[in-house]
């Protein structure tokens, strides 16, 4: 194999490996995420709260939008991204009415 050949190798392995560590940390960012939404689904039912809280949605929403575009991470993506995880959610907290 050629330098430059062997080079690139090492380069992708460490960018791979970069990734790896950047998606368990996805993974247990989620985890502890969701962890504090049933919490709060749990206390909105006791209470008697709606499981859907949309001005909090659309300020997250504009939030995450703006730390995205900081990010030069795609904000439209970026909002699909929090409304997938804003629908599961919704969906969590409405379990808990049940």
């Amino acid at each position: 194999m050629s330098d430059a050949i062997t080079r690139a190798a090492q380069i992708l392995k460490d960018h791979r490996a970069s990734i790896d560590r950047l998606d368990a940390i996805l993974v247990y960012t989620l985890g502890e995420r969701f962890k504090h939404t049933q919490a709060v689904g749990r206390l909105k039912a006791e209470h008697a709260l709606p499981p859907s809280d949309p001005a909090r949605e659309a300020a997250q929403i504009a939030r995450l939008t703006d730390l995205a575009q900081q990010a030069d991470l795609d904000p439209e993506f970026a909002k699909k991204f929090l409304n997938f995880i804003i629908q599961e959610v919704i969906q969590h907290h409405k379990q808990h009415q049940s």
